[in-house]
Protein backbone atom coordinates (compact mmCIF):
# COMPACT_ATOMS: atom_id res chain seq x y z
CA UNK A 1 0.00 0.00 0.00
CA UNK A 2 1.37 3.71 -0.34
CA UNK A 3 1.82 4.18 3.52
CA UNK A 4 4.30 1.26 2.99
CA UNK A 5 5.85 2.74 0.05
CA UNK A 6 6.58 5.91 1.79
CA UNK A 7 7.73 4.52 4.84
CA UNK A 8 10.70 2.71 2.49
CA UNK A 9 11.74 5.80 2.16
CA UNK A 10 12.95 6.65 5.49
CA UNK A 11 14.45 2.65 5.90
CA UNK A 12 15.86 0.88 2.53
CA UNK A 13 19.21 1.36 1.99
CA UNK A 14 19.65 4.38 -0.06
CA UNK A 15 21.52 2.76 -2.98
CA UNK A 16 18.56 0.58 -4.07
CA UNK A 17 15.97 3.52 -3.17
CA UNK A 18 17.43 5.97 -5.79
CA UNK A 19 17.59 3.48 -8.31
CA UNK A 20 14.33 2.34 -7.64
CA UNK A 21 13.28 6.00 -8.13
CA UNK A 22 15.67 7.09 -10.41
CA UNK A 23 15.78 4.60 -13.43
CA UNK A 24 12.08 5.31 -14.12
CA UNK A 25 12.53 8.99 -13.45
CA UNK A 26 15.45 8.99 -15.86
CA UNK A 27 13.23 6.40 -18.47
CA UNK A 28 10.52 9.05 -17.93
CA UNK A 29 12.61 12.23 -18.50
CA UNK A 30 14.06 10.97 -21.39
CA UNK A 31 11.30 10.08 -22.68
CA UNK A 32 9.78 12.80 -22.48
CA UNK A 33 12.72 15.00 -24.03
CA UNK A 34 11.87 12.32 -27.09
CA UNK A 35 8.32 14.12 -27.67
CA UNK A 36 10.63 17.28 -29.42
CA UNK A 37 12.70 15.04 -30.80
CA UNK A 38 10.33 12.75 -32.58
CA UNK A 39 9.15 16.44 -33.50
CA UNK A 40 12.12 17.49 -35.07
CA UNK A 41 13.07 14.17 -36.78
CA UNK A 42 10.27 13.81 -38.80
CA UNK A 43 10.10 17.68 -39.43
CA UNK A 44 13.80 18.15 -41.07
CA UNK A 45 12.29 15.31 -43.19
CA UNK A 46 9.22 17.39 -44.78
CA UNK A 47 10.53 17.31 -48.70
CA UNK A 48 11.94 21.25 -49.77
CA UNK A 49 11.50 22.59 -46.25
CA UNK A 50 12.71 20.87 -43.62
CA UNK A 51 15.40 23.16 -43.02
CA UNK A 52 13.34 26.12 -42.32
CA UNK A 53 10.72 23.91 -40.91
CA UNK A 54 13.58 23.02 -38.12
CA UNK A 55 14.83 26.34 -37.92
CA UNK A 56 10.91 27.56 -37.50
CA UNK A 57 10.47 24.55 -34.36
CA UNK A 58 13.78 26.02 -32.74
CA UNK A 59 12.02 29.52 -32.66
CA UNK A 60 9.68 27.97 -30.69
CA UNK A 61 11.87 26.88 -27.90
CA UNK A 62 11.63 30.42 -25.46
CA UNK A 63 7.74 30.06 -25.88
CA UNK A 64 7.69 26.56 -24.74
CA UNK A 65 9.92 27.14 -21.92
CA UNK A 66 7.70 29.94 -20.81
CA UNK A 67 4.99 27.94 -20.44
CA UNK A 68 7.10 24.94 -18.70
CA UNK A 69 8.52 27.34 -16.70
CA UNK A 70 5.02 27.55 -15.15
CA UNK A 71 4.86 24.02 -15.01
CA UNK A 72 7.32 23.48 -13.48
CA UNK A 73 6.82 26.01 -10.75
CA UNK A 74 3.72 24.59 -9.84
CA UNK A 75 4.75 20.64 -10.40
CA UNK A 76 8.06 20.89 -8.32
CA UNK A 77 6.95 23.02 -5.54
CA UNK A 78 3.70 20.76 -4.77
CA UNK A 79 6.14 17.60 -5.14
CA UNK A 80 8.79 18.59 -2.49
CA UNK A 81 6.09 19.65 -0.10
CA UNK A 82 4.10 16.45 -0.91
CA UNK A 83 7.27 14.44 0.03
CA UNK A 84 8.68 16.96 3.32
CA UNK A 85 4.85 16.55 4.33
CA UNK A 86 5.31 12.47 4.46
CA UNK A 87 8.52 12.30 5.82
CA UNK A 88 6.44 14.42 8.99
CA UNK A 89 3.53 11.92 8.47
CA UNK A 90 1.24 14.46 7.58
CA UNK A 91 -0.89 12.81 5.31
CA UNK A 92 -3.50 14.97 5.48
CA UNK A 93 -1.68 18.14 4.42
CA UNK A 94 -0.14 16.39 2.01
CA UNK A 95 -3.42 15.72 0.22
CA UNK A 96 -4.31 19.16 0.55
CA UNK A 97 -1.35 20.45 -1.34
CA UNK A 98 -2.27 17.68 -4.32
CA UNK A 99 -5.50 19.20 -4.99
CA UNK A 100 -4.29 22.66 -5.10
CA UNK A 101 -1.56 21.47 -7.80
CA UNK A 102 -4.31 20.47 -9.70
CA UNK A 103 -6.53 23.63 -9.08
CA UNK A 104 -3.13 26.24 -9.64
CA UNK A 105 -2.46 23.73 -12.85
CA UNK A 106 -5.70 24.34 -14.71
CA UNK A 107 -5.57 28.70 -13.83
CA UNK A 108 -2.22 28.84 -14.89
CA UNK A 109 -2.37 26.38 -17.78
CA UNK A 110 -4.93 27.95 -19.25
CA UNK A 111 -3.98 31.81 -18.53
CA UNK A 112 -0.49 31.24 -20.17
CA UNK A 113 -2.05 29.69 -22.99
CA UNK A 114 -4.91 32.03 -23.77
CA UNK A 115 -1.98 34.84 -23.44
CA UNK A 116 0.56 33.12 -26.07
CA UNK A 117 -2.35 32.92 -28.74
CA UNK A 118 -3.42 36.48 -28.10
CA UNK A 119 0.50 38.16 -28.76
CA UNK A 120 1.89 35.03 -30.14
CA UNK A 121 3.38 36.77 -33.72
CA UNK A 122 5.14 39.48 -31.70
CA UNK A 123 6.28 36.48 -29.26
CA UNK A 124 7.63 35.06 -32.26
CA UNK A 125 9.50 38.20 -33.74
CA UNK A 126 10.60 38.81 -30.56
CA UNK A 127 12.06 35.35 -29.97
CA UNK A 128 13.84 35.43 -33.00
CA UNK A 129 11.40 34.67 -35.93
CA UNK A 130 12.42 35.52 -39.53
CA UNK A 131 10.08 36.07 -42.76
CA UNK A 132 11.11 33.01 -43.73
CA UNK A 133 10.13 31.01 -40.62
CA UNK A 134 7.25 32.48 -38.77
CA UNK A 135 5.03 31.06 -40.57
CA UNK A 136 6.20 27.33 -39.65
CA UNK A 137 6.82 28.59 -36.03
CA UNK A 138 3.24 30.02 -36.15
CA UNK A 139 1.92 26.85 -37.24
CA UNK A 140 3.11 24.51 -34.53
CA UNK A 141 3.16 26.88 -32.03
CA UNK A 142 -0.66 27.55 -31.94
CA UNK A 143 -1.77 24.07 -31.92
CA UNK A 144 0.81 24.11 -28.90
CA UNK A 145 -1.07 26.59 -27.00
CA UNK A 146 -4.06 25.43 -27.36
CA UNK A 147 -2.90 22.52 -25.03
CA UNK A 148 -1.45 24.17 -22.55
CA UNK A 149 -3.60 23.44 -19.96
CA UNK A 150 -3.25 19.42 -20.72
CA UNK A 151 0.52 19.64 -20.68
CA UNK A 152 0.42 21.65 -17.59
CA UNK A 153 -1.57 19.29 -15.61
CA UNK A 154 -0.07 16.35 -16.37
CA UNK A 155 3.51 17.83 -15.81
CA UNK A 156 2.23 18.81 -12.32
CA UNK A 157 0.20 15.40 -11.58
CA UNK A 158 3.31 13.34 -12.91
CA UNK A 159 5.71 15.08 -10.59
CA UNK A 160 2.99 14.50 -7.34
CA UNK A 161 3.01 10.47 -8.60
CA UNK A 162 6.56 10.21 -8.12
CA UNK A 163 6.60 11.65 -4.73
CA UNK A 164 3.59 10.05 -3.41
CA UNK A 165 5.23 6.33 -4.09
CA UNK A 166 4.74 5.62 -8.05
CA UNK A 167 7.91 6.04 -9.75
CA UNK A 168 6.92 3.77 -12.18
CA UNK A 169 4.25 4.58 -12.57
CA UNK A 170 5.21 8.59 -13.66
CA UNK A 171 7.54 6.24 -15.89
CA UNK A 172 4.81 4.45 -17.63
CA UNK A 173 2.85 7.32 -18.41
CA UNK A 174 5.58 9.17 -19.97
CA UNK A 175 6.78 6.00 -22.07
CA UNK A 176 3.06 6.08 -23.44
CA UNK A 177 2.64 9.30 -24.47
CA UNK A 178 6.22 9.25 -26.30
CA UNK A 179 5.14 6.08 -27.95
CA UNK A 180 1.81 7.67 -28.56
CA UNK A 181 3.48 10.08 -30.19
CA UNK A 182 6.31 8.71 -32.29
CA UNK A 183 3.01 6.65 -33.98
CA UNK A 184 0.91 9.73 -34.56
CA UNK A 185 3.89 12.06 -35.95
CA UNK A 186 4.18 10.18 -39.42
CA UNK A 187 0.62 9.87 -39.68
CA UNK A 188 -0.19 13.16 -39.41
CA UNK A 189 2.70 14.67 -40.53
CA UNK A 190 2.90 12.69 -43.98
CA UNK A 191 -0.04 10.40 -44.90
CA UNK A 192 -2.63 13.30 -43.48
CA UNK A 193 -0.48 16.14 -45.25
CA UNK A 194 -0.58 18.32 -42.52
CA UNK A 195 3.60 19.24 -42.36
CA UNK A 196 4.89 20.67 -39.07
CA UNK A 197 0.80 21.42 -37.96
CA UNK A 198 0.34 17.46 -37.74
CA UNK A 199 3.84 17.22 -35.45
CA UNK A 200 1.79 19.88 -32.97
CA UNK A 201 -1.38 17.53 -33.08
CA UNK A 202 0.71 14.48 -32.24
CA UNK A 203 2.34 16.01 -29.01
CA UNK A 204 -1.00 17.71 -27.57
CA UNK A 205 -3.04 14.05 -28.34
CA UNK A 206 -0.45 11.89 -26.52
CA UNK A 207 0.09 14.21 -23.82
CA UNK A 208 -3.97 13.91 -23.09
CA UNK A 209 -4.06 10.53 -23.54
CA UNK A 210 -1.16 10.47 -20.79
CA UNK A 211 -3.20 12.98 -18.47
CA UNK A 212 -6.25 10.76 -18.38
CA UNK A 213 -3.97 7.45 -17.17
CA UNK A 214 -2.03 9.98 -14.81
CA UNK A 215 -5.80 10.87 -12.99
CA UNK A 216 -6.62 7.19 -13.03
CA UNK A 217 -3.68 6.28 -11.64
CA UNK A 218 -4.09 8.90 -8.77
CA UNK A 219 -8.02 8.59 -8.15
CA UNK A 220 -7.33 5.25 -6.59
CA UNK A 221 -9.25 4.93 -3.25
CA UNK A 222 -6.95 2.76 -1.85
CA UNK A 223 -3.83 5.08 -1.61
CA UNK A 224 -3.74 7.35 1.20
CA UNK A 225 -2.94 10.21 -0.76
CA UNK A 226 -4.83 10.62 -4.10
CA UNK A 227 -7.50 12.30 -5.94
CA UNK A 228 -11.01 13.33 -4.29
CA UNK A 229 -13.68 15.68 -3.58
CA UNK A 230 -12.54 18.43 -0.85
CA UNK A 231 -9.19 18.94 -1.85
CA UNK A 232 -9.14 21.42 -5.04
CA UNK A 233 -10.14 25.06 -2.62
CA UNK A 234 -6.88 26.53 -3.13
CA UNK A 235 -5.61 27.59 0.46
CA UNK A 236 -3.26 30.46 0.65
CA UNK A 237 -0.32 29.33 3.04
CA UNK A 238 -0.23 26.25 0.43
CA UNK A 239 -0.17 28.17 -2.46
CA UNK A 240 2.35 30.47 -0.93
CA UNK A 241 4.93 27.66 0.04
CA UNK A 242 4.23 25.98 -3.51
CA UNK A 243 5.27 29.17 -5.47
CA UNK A 244 7.81 29.80 -3.27
CA UNK A 245 9.62 26.35 -3.72
CA UNK A 246 8.82 26.45 -6.81
CA UNK A 247 10.15 29.77 -7.93
CA UNK A 248 13.58 28.20 -8.51
CA UNK A 249 12.71 26.03 -11.36
CA UNK A 250 10.61 28.98 -12.69
CA UNK A 251 13.38 31.19 -12.89
CA UNK A 252 15.71 28.93 -14.45
CA UNK A 253 13.01 28.49 -17.01
CA UNK A 254 12.15 32.22 -17.30
CA UNK A 255 15.89 32.77 -17.65
CA UNK A 256 16.21 30.26 -19.94
CA UNK A 257 13.75 31.79 -22.59
CA UNK A 258 16.11 34.85 -22.26
CA UNK A 259 19.23 33.18 -23.18
CA UNK A 260 17.52 31.84 -25.87
CA UNK A 261 17.06 35.16 -27.05
CA UNK A 262 20.04 35.79 -27.56
CA UNK A 263 21.47 32.72 -28.53
CA UNK A 264 18.99 33.46 -31.48
CA UNK A 265 19.90 36.67 -32.66
CA UNK A 266 23.26 35.81 -32.26
CA UNK A 267 22.87 32.98 -34.24
CA UNK A 268 21.06 34.98 -36.78
CA UNK A 269 23.42 38.10 -37.11
CA UNK A 270 26.70 35.83 -37.78
CA UNK A 271 25.03 32.34 -39.16
CA UNK A 272 21.28 33.03 -40.38
CA UNK A 273 18.47 30.37 -40.30
CA UNK A 274 21.02 27.50 -40.84
CA UNK A 275 22.40 28.25 -37.92
CA UNK A 276 19.11 28.04 -35.67
CA UNK A 277 18.33 24.72 -37.14
CA UNK A 278 21.52 24.16 -36.23
CA UNK A 279 20.78 25.27 -32.40
CA UNK A 280 17.99 23.31 -32.37
CA UNK A 281 19.52 20.08 -33.24
CA UNK A 282 22.51 20.29 -30.34
CA UNK A 283 19.31 21.68 -28.27
CA UNK A 284 17.65 18.43 -29.20
CA UNK A 285 21.24 16.18 -28.45
CA UNK A 286 22.21 17.68 -25.76
CA UNK A 287 18.92 18.06 -23.91
CA UNK A 288 18.73 14.30 -24.33
CA UNK A 289 21.28 13.79 -21.44
CA UNK A 290 20.02 16.72 -18.99
CA UNK A 291 16.74 14.98 -19.04
CA UNK A 292 18.31 11.73 -18.02
CA UNK A 293 20.22 14.17 -14.93
CA UNK A 294 17.23 15.80 -14.27
CA UNK A 295 15.61 12.14 -13.44
CA UNK A 296 18.42 11.39 -11.19
CA UNK A 297 17.32 14.61 -9.19
CA UNK A 298 13.82 13.85 -9.74
CA UNK A 299 14.67 9.97 -8.22
CA UNK A 300 16.83 11.86 -5.49
CA UNK A 301 13.81 14.89 -4.12
CA UNK A 302 11.49 12.07 -2.66
CA UNK A 303 14.15 10.29 -0.83
CA UNK A 304 15.54 13.93 0.16
CA UNK A 305 12.76 15.63 1.01
CA UNK A 306 10.95 12.86 2.93
CA UNK A 307 14.44 12.45 5.15
CA UNK A 308 15.03 15.59 5.50
CA UNK A 309 11.66 15.99 7.29
CA UNK A 310 12.24 12.83 8.96
CA UNK A 311 15.19 14.51 10.07
CA UNK A 312 17.56 11.63 9.00
CA UNK A 313 20.49 13.41 7.78
CA UNK A 314 22.86 10.60 6.88
CA UNK A 315 20.26 9.27 5.05
CA UNK A 316 20.19 13.24 3.24
CA UNK A 317 23.90 12.96 2.75
CA UNK A 318 24.04 9.64 1.02
CA UNK A 319 21.58 10.27 -1.30
CA UNK A 320 23.08 13.61 -2.26
CA UNK A 321 26.84 12.11 -3.19
CA UNK A 322 25.22 8.86 -4.86
CA UNK A 323 22.85 11.33 -7.19
CA UNK A 324 26.35 13.57 -7.70
CA UNK A 325 28.02 10.11 -8.78
CA UNK A 326 25.13 9.01 -11.48
CA UNK A 327 24.87 12.40 -12.83
CA UNK A 328 28.65 12.64 -13.40
CA UNK A 329 28.78 9.42 -15.16
CA UNK A 330 25.84 10.33 -17.20
CA UNK A 331 27.47 13.40 -18.52
CA UNK A 332 30.67 12.05 -18.64
CA UNK A 333 28.65 9.82 -21.31
CA UNK A 334 26.83 12.56 -23.22
CA UNK A 335 30.83 14.10 -23.82
CA UNK A 336 31.97 11.00 -25.18
CA UNK A 337 29.24 10.70 -27.76
CA UNK A 338 28.59 14.27 -28.39
CA UNK A 339 32.73 15.40 -28.70
CA UNK A 340 33.98 12.46 -30.72
CA UNK A 341 30.81 10.88 -32.55
CA UNK A 342 28.42 13.44 -33.48
CA UNK A 343 27.47 12.90 -36.83
CA UNK A 344 25.63 9.53 -36.02
CA UNK A 345 22.82 11.90 -33.67
CA UNK A 346 22.67 14.25 -36.29
CA UNK A 347 22.19 12.20 -39.34
CA UNK A 348 18.83 11.16 -37.56
CA UNK A 349 17.79 15.09 -38.13
CA UNK A 350 19.24 16.23 -41.65
CA UNK A 351 21.05 15.19 -44.82
CA UNK A 352 22.10 18.56 -45.67
CA UNK A 353 26.03 18.70 -45.45
CA UNK A 354 26.05 22.14 -44.41
CA UNK A 355 23.33 21.08 -41.61
CA UNK A 356 25.63 18.79 -40.20
CA UNK A 357 28.62 20.30 -40.33
CA UNK A 358 27.50 23.75 -38.31
CA UNK A 359 25.95 21.41 -35.97
CA UNK A 360 28.77 18.99 -34.87
CA UNK A 361 31.16 22.08 -34.75
CA UNK A 362 28.40 23.69 -32.11
CA UNK A 363 27.96 20.56 -30.18
CA UNK A 364 31.78 19.79 -29.74
CA UNK A 365 32.18 23.18 -28.10
CA UNK A 366 28.88 22.72 -25.63
CA UNK A 367 29.71 20.12 -24.66
CA UNK A 368 33.20 20.46 -23.52
CA UNK A 369 31.84 20.97 -19.58
CA UNK A 370 29.52 18.34 -19.42
CA UNK A 371 31.53 16.12 -16.99
CA UNK A 372 31.49 18.61 -14.31
CA UNK A 373 27.52 20.68 -15.46
CA UNK A 374 26.07 16.88 -13.61
CA UNK A 375 27.14 17.99 -10.33
CA UNK A 376 26.20 21.47 -10.78
CA UNK A 377 22.15 20.66 -11.54
CA UNK A 378 22.22 17.90 -8.52
CA UNK A 379 23.21 20.67 -6.44
CA UNK A 380 20.85 23.58 -7.81
CA UNK A 381 18.16 19.96 -7.20
CA UNK A 382 19.33 19.10 -3.68
CA UNK A 383 18.90 22.44 -2.19
CA UNK A 384 15.31 22.75 -3.73
CA UNK A 385 14.37 19.02 -2.27
CA UNK A 386 14.94 19.91 0.98
CA UNK A 387 13.36 23.52 1.30
CA UNK A 388 16.54 25.81 0.70
CA UNK A 389 14.74 27.78 -2.51
CA UNK A 390 16.93 30.80 -1.91
CA UNK A 391 20.12 28.55 -2.69
CA UNK A 392 18.71 26.69 -5.69
CA UNK A 393 17.58 29.93 -7.26
CA UNK A 394 20.28 31.72 -6.81
CA UNK A 395 22.64 28.54 -8.82
CA UNK A 396 19.84 28.46 -11.36
CA UNK A 397 19.33 32.39 -12.08
CA UNK A 398 23.43 33.24 -11.89
CA UNK A 399 24.32 30.61 -14.92
CA UNK A 400 21.84 32.56 -17.15
CA UNK A 401 21.83 35.86 -15.88
CA UNK A 402 25.32 36.54 -14.36
CA UNK A 403 27.40 33.94 -16.75
CA UNK A 404 25.73 33.51 -20.03
CA UNK A 405 24.09 36.63 -20.84
CA UNK A 406 26.87 38.98 -20.95
CA UNK A 407 28.57 36.22 -22.86
CA UNK A 408 26.59 36.30 -25.34
CA UNK A 409 26.02 39.74 -26.00
CA UNK A 410 30.59 39.90 -26.14
CA UNK A 411 31.40 36.74 -27.24
CA UNK A 412 29.74 36.87 -30.61
CA UNK A 413 31.09 39.92 -31.91
CA UNK A 414 34.68 38.53 -32.06
CA UNK A 415 33.95 34.89 -32.65
CA UNK A 416 31.14 34.62 -34.39
CA UNK A 417 28.34 31.79 -34.01
CA UNK A 418 31.56 30.23 -32.38
CA UNK A 419 31.02 32.59 -29.47
CA UNK A 420 27.73 31.19 -28.64
CA UNK A 421 28.28 28.01 -28.34
CA UNK A 422 31.50 29.35 -26.39
CA UNK A 423 29.50 31.37 -24.25
CA UNK A 424 27.09 28.44 -23.53
CA UNK A 425 30.50 25.97 -21.94
CA UNK A 426 32.56 28.64 -20.37
CA UNK A 427 28.96 29.81 -18.32
CA UNK A 428 28.47 25.85 -17.62
CA UNK A 429 32.37 25.68 -16.09
CA UNK A 430 31.90 28.88 -13.83
CA UNK A 431 28.08 28.14 -12.41
CA UNK A 432 29.40 24.49 -11.51
CA UNK A 433 32.28 26.24 -9.42
CA UNK A 434 29.73 28.39 -7.90
CA UNK A 435 27.96 25.69 -7.03
CA UNK A 436 30.45 24.07 -5.43
CA UNK A 437 31.24 27.00 -2.98
CA UNK A 438 27.58 26.71 -1.96
CA UNK A 439 27.56 23.27 -1.15
CA UNK A 440 30.78 23.47 0.78
CA UNK A 441 29.23 26.34 2.82
CA UNK A 442 26.21 24.58 2.92
CA UNK A 443 28.69 20.95 5.02
CA UNK A 444 31.31 23.65 6.55
CA UNK A 445 30.10 26.99 7.56
CA UNK A 446 28.14 26.42 11.11
CA UNK A 447 28.59 29.77 12.07
CA UNK A 448 26.11 31.20 9.56
CA UNK A 449 23.39 28.31 10.24
CA UNK A 450 20.34 29.31 12.75
CA UNK A 451 19.45 27.88 15.78
CA UNK A 452 16.58 25.59 14.80
CA UNK A 453 18.61 24.10 11.51
CA UNK A 454 22.08 23.69 13.77
CA UNK A 455 21.16 20.36 14.99
CA UNK A 456 20.06 19.27 11.34
CA UNK A 457 23.10 20.57 9.66
CA UNK A 458 25.49 19.96 12.31
CA UNK A 459 24.62 16.07 12.53
CA UNK A 460 24.84 16.44 8.29
CA UNK A 461 28.52 17.76 9.03
CA UNK A 462 29.72 15.25 11.27
CA UNK A 463 27.72 12.37 8.75
CA UNK A 464 29.91 14.13 5.93
CA UNK A 465 33.06 13.68 7.73
CA UNK A 466 32.02 10.26 9.27
CA UNK A 467 31.23 9.24 5.70
CA UNK A 468 34.32 11.05 4.16
CA UNK A 469 36.87 9.22 6.51
CA UNK A 470 35.37 5.50 7.23
CA UNK A 471 36.65 2.62 4.19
Amino acid sequence: MQENRTKELGTRPIGSLLVKYAVPAVIAMTATSLYNIIDRVFIGRIPDVGTLSLSGLAVTFPIINLGAAFGAMVGVGAATMISIKLGQKDQKSAERVLGNLVTLNIIIGTLVGLLGLAFIDPLLIFFGASDNTISYARDYMTIILWGNVINHSYLGLNSALRSTGHPYGAMSATVVGVTVNAILDPIFIFYLGLGIKGAAYATVLAQALTLIYVIFVMSNPKDIIHLHRGIYGLRKQIVKNILSIGMSPFCMQLCACLVVILINKGLTKHGGDIAIAAYGIVNSITFLFIMAVMGICQGMQPIAGYNFGAQQPDRVNEVLRKAILFATVTMCFSFIICEFFPQYPIMMFTDDTQLADMTARGMKIIVLMSPVVGFQIVTANFFQSIGMAKKSIFISVSRQLVFLCPFLLIFPNYWGTDGVWISITTADGISTLLAAVLLWQFYYNKDKIRKPRIRMKSTLLRTFFHNRLTP
